[in-house]
């Protein structure tokens, strides 16, 4: 079963369970980790960060999980299945915008991967009690699985199917990947193996589908290098590191596709400009002095970079650019303002001053793919200079 948009916003009980089934940290606050990197770890900034106590994968949880799942017997199969189904779909959502933002804009980027179409998991991604229930619903037949397959990719012309288990992609022997219970450790490895192959030539895939051994010739397209990953919350987080962008499952249930597309294009325009490289070169403090001193000017200038990039991203893969303003306008006043806007942070009012202008500009360009400035001075160190990218709104 897939679920429509309308029956996955109305399944939210569904996806709120997944907090637990999951091997995914859940949390009810609001922040976006933007272009930031702690020096030895994920990036970890905050834009916002609500009052409201954080649930993180705790037996909170797990018990949130329990009495939301029900009784144990057909009632609670019913509702694993609903609970898988719903996250499904949601890593779909997401792993079809980056498609398109990493195939479409891969004449922007210097750092490439075969663009396959291919949604992965892994049985290590489920907690412990979970297991037998995922093994049983998705067919588990290996160590990795295909989740979903991007419609119009590489890997449905190719006629892999969701559910197929993986036995070799190339020449990565899935069976030799290592992972941890509980962990994205093995999906991580497995992502990472198939992003270092050569980004256009084909790719032999051997598969168990239903018991019987399967074998297809996946002939990818070159795509910018980045993972997409979803992120089981409640609140609003969205964080780039440099190779992988995580956004909250949230942004997928209450904005417009095309908002929650450029919310996706801002954390991905912080890969494709090296972000995370430039600031940990600049020295800059990651952490709760992020907001002052001289590591303002080069968040700030980051920020603003990634804005300006994003509706360019947008505009090449065929989103409305004016996206972004209106995930601004929207975002902005509830959760990107008043006390809780960072100081590292342009305000929300500002930058969307800013996109009115880029977009305005872009929109006088007819060619395609379009490649900003901004692209060539990636491999310059950050200047510190935000000022000359804002248009305060007056």
């Amino acid at each position: 079963m897939t679920l429509s948009r309308t029956d996955f916003s109305a399944n939210t009980r569904a996806l709120r369970a997944a907090f637990a089934v999951y091997g995914r940290e859940a949390n009810s606050g609001s922040h976006c980790e933007c272009g930031r990197a702690m020096a030895k770890g994920p990036m970890d900034f905050t834009l916002l960060r609500s009052t409201r106590r954080a649930m993180r994968h705790t037996p909170l949880a797990a018990c949130l999980a329990l009495s939301l799942a029900g009784p144990s017997g057909p009632a609670n199969a019913g509702q694993d299945r609903q609970t898988f189904e719903a996250v499904r779909e949601a890593d779909l959502k997401l792993a079809t915008i980056g498609w398109r933002l990493a195939v479409s804009n891969a004449p922007l980027c210097d750092r490439l991967e075969p663009g396959t179409g291919l949604q992965l998991h892994t049985l290590d991604q489920f907690e412990a009690g979970s297991r037998a229930a995922a093994a049983a619903h998705f067919g588990f037949a290996a160590a990795v699985a295909v989740e979903g397959v991007v419609v119009g990719s590489p890997a449905e012309h190719a006629g892999i199917r969701p559910d197929d288990s993986l036995v070799r992609i190339g020449s990565i022997d899935i069976a030799a990947l290592q992972g941890q219970p509980g962990t994205t450790q093995r999906l991580v490895a497995a992502q990472l193996a198939i992003a270092n192959l050569p980004p256009g030539a084909p790719i032999e895939v051997e598969a168990i589908r239903a018991g019987a051994p399967v074998k297809a010739t996946l002939q990818p397209i070159p795509a910018c290098r980045s993972r997409f990953e979803l992120f089981l919350t409640s609140g609003y987080n969205a964080s780039a590191d440099g190779t992988m962008v995580k956004i909250s499952s949230q942004f997928l249930e209450v904005y417009t596709p095309e908002q929650a597309a450029a919310a996706v294009a801002h954390e991905f325009s912080h890969n494709i400009l090296h972000h995370r490289d430039r600031l940990e070169a600049r020295g800059v403090d990651f952490g709760m002095l992020s907001g002052f001193g001289a590591n303002v000017k080069y968040f700030r200038q980051t920020e603003l970079q990634a804005d300006l990039l994003s509706v360019y991203l947008l505009a090449n893969a065929g989103y409305p650019p004016r996206a972004s303003i209106a995930f601004w306008q929207r975002f902005g006043p509830s959760k990107a303002g008043g006390i809780f806007r960072s100081r590292s942070h342009p305000h929300w009012r500002d930058r969307v001053k800013t996109l009115e202008a880029e977009v305005a500009k872009l929109e006088t360009i007819s060619a395609r793919p379009m490649i900003p400035g901004l692209i060539a001075e990636r491999s310059q160190p950050l200047s510190g200079d935000w000022q000359s990218l804002l248009i305060r709104n007056k």
